[in-house]
């Protein structure tokens, strides 16, 4: 069993940032490929980011290229998401997660664990 707790989320205006945090636990952390996904009511869940196991190779969705960031603190047990140049259409609850040990991470399918969610809001 993985436990995934997300923290940071929050209300922010237009063009602010936040950094989302994610604590994992378990001992093998490092052998995670993880990815953050966010969702809105009545939507399905959207890839975020994700950041492969051992080599560490990042990918993003579209709409967050240029201007969200994943990261990872192994030591920590800990991955984060900088999100800057925040836009009203990144509101949502974004969602912390394990990917399984092989598969298409973009796709939700591929991940095994997750959490069980932040509040990422961004009005003026």
């Amino acid at each position: 069993q993985v436990q995934l707790v997300e923290s940071g989320g929050g209300l922010v205006q237009p063009g602010e940032s936040l950094r989302l945090s994610c604590v994992a636990s378990g001992r093998t952390f490092s052998s995670y490929t993880m990815g953050w996904f966010r969702q809105v009511p009545g939507k399905e869940r959207e890839f975020v980011a994700s950041m492969r196991r051992w080599s560490g190779v990042t990918n993003y969705g579209n709409s967050v290229k240029g201007r969200f960031t994943i990261s990872r603190d192994n030591a920590k047990n800990t991955m984060y998401l900088q999100m800057n140049s925040l836009k009203p259409e990144d509101t949502a609850v974004y969602y912390c997660s394990k990917g399984s040990t092989s598969g298409d991470y973009t796709n939700p399918s591929s991940y095994d664990y997750w959490g069980q969610g932040t509040q990422v809001t961004v009005s003026s």
